[in-house]
């Protein structure tokens, strides 16, 4: 019987996908050993910076002893540090408010030496309230604004050039710098925000009298305050939530929107019942770590917002909601880089800057877990 492998060539019969040498084995083997030690290193300075600031700042906040948490640490704003020594030899370090308690009980006992370190004394309790705040602000609008804008874009609007410019705009300012954000807040809504006034600014941009009363809109901006960098982070981190939460909804089969319609459910009810049930956990996951990472950002609230020192907490003193939304506050990003940057540096501000720094972190890590956490949740109950 004739064969008739006998009669192809052999350079056909050989295998197209095998290796041609071992150079070209050794030049594979050496870029995933490159990939890989460059991976390791990326990892071995992130572990380096994280035990740092743990070794160094975890014996701040927690103590050996009952009940082993610096609760003064936790519960008091940041304060001078006063370091003295009296005529008796003694050496003292304390707050500024402990300091002139000190003097008062003490009147006769003269201080030979003192030195005063800025924002080295008390805790965080202020930039931590502040830090809240401006991020509770900032979930309520970007959330609100960015959900709803993901679901227009996907189930509502119709496919063309001018929406494709509108997305390709979306993803350009997710990588537009948070500075330049700050500026746009500043003068957008610190400086030109309306507000209603019975006594409008001459530096308002131009005001419109409300008809039947005495009152006008006036576009004389919020000022420095919380409402300004909450809306300032909730507009920075849009882009994020508004891709994240459009990629959400296009994951979801169109047989779920279709079963829906066959069955005579209006759009909105499609929409409801069908499609955001199921993009939920992915949406949720994306807009939590959006939040976490505009959280940590300074520019924004430096603008905006934040004061580097402020005595009381924005609810004291305050009447009504406006006013208490028209306050300045501290702000943890902003304490860290005034503690760290703007201040004279010694042995004395660096149990401030290392505990402040790994509170931050620990916080950070906590609302990634949060994240986490409740994309397995939703996920397990809901069935494909």
């Amino acid at each position: 019987m004739h064969d008739i492998s006998e009669e192809i060539p052999k350079h056909r019969t050989a295998n197209p996908f095998a290796s041609k040498g071992g150079a070209q084995k050794r030049k594979d083997v050496f870029t995933a050993t490159a990939l890989r030690l460059a991976t390791y290193f990326i990892l071995l300075c992130a572990g380096y910076i994280f035990v740092d600031i743990i070794i160094k700042g975890a014996p701040v906040v927690f103590k050996a002893s009952p009940p082993f948490v610096n609760i003064d640490f936790l519960t008091k704003s940041p304060e001078t540090l006063m370091t003295f020594e009296t005529s008796d030899g003694a050496e003292h370090k304390l707050d500024f408010s402990d300091y002139s308690q000190f003097k008062r009980d003490f009147p006769d006992l003269k201080i030979v030496e003192e030195h005063s370190h800025a924002f080295s004394g008390g805790g965080i309790l202020g930039p931590l309230v502040g830090t809240a705040l401006l991020t509770g602000i900032c979930i309520i609008v970007a959330l609100f604004v960015g959900l709803t804008t993901a679901i227009y874009l996907n189930e509502y609007s119709s496919k063309g050039r001018f929406m494709d410019l509108i997305r390709l705009a979306i993803m350009n300012l997710a990588g537009v710098p948070s500075v330049v954000f700050g500026l746009f807040g500043l003068g957008l809504f610190c400086l030109v925000a309306p507000v209603i006034t019975d006594a409008p600014m001459e530096s308002a941009l131009f005001t419109v009298p409300i008809l039947f009363t005495k009152s006008y809109i006036s576009f004389q901006g919020w000022g420095t305050c919380m409402l300004a960098g909450g809306f300032t982070l909730a507009v920075m981190v849009l882009p994020v939530i508004i891709a994240a939460c459009e990629e959400s909804l296009k994951a979801i089969p169109m047989g779920f929107r279709e079963a829906s319609l066959a069955l005579g459910a209006t759009k909105w009810q499609t929409i409801a019942k069908s499609v955001l049930p199921y993009a939920f956990p992915g949406m949720l996951t994306a807009s939590v770590l959006g939040i976490t990472r505009v959280a940590g950002e300074t520019a924004p609230i430096m603008f905006t917002a934040a004061l580097s020192h402020k005595d009381k907490l924005p609810w004291q003193d305050v009447n009504g909601v406006g006013g208490f939304l028209s306050q300045s506050v501290q702000a943890m990003p902003y304490h860290i880089y005034t503690v760290a940057a703007r201040i004279p540096q010694s042995e004395y501000t660096r149990p401030m800057q290392y505990g402040s720094v790994f509170v931050f972190l620990v916080v950070v890590m906590l609302f990634a877990a949060l994240s986490v956490f409740l994309r397995i949740h939703y996920r397990k109950k809901i069935k494909w």
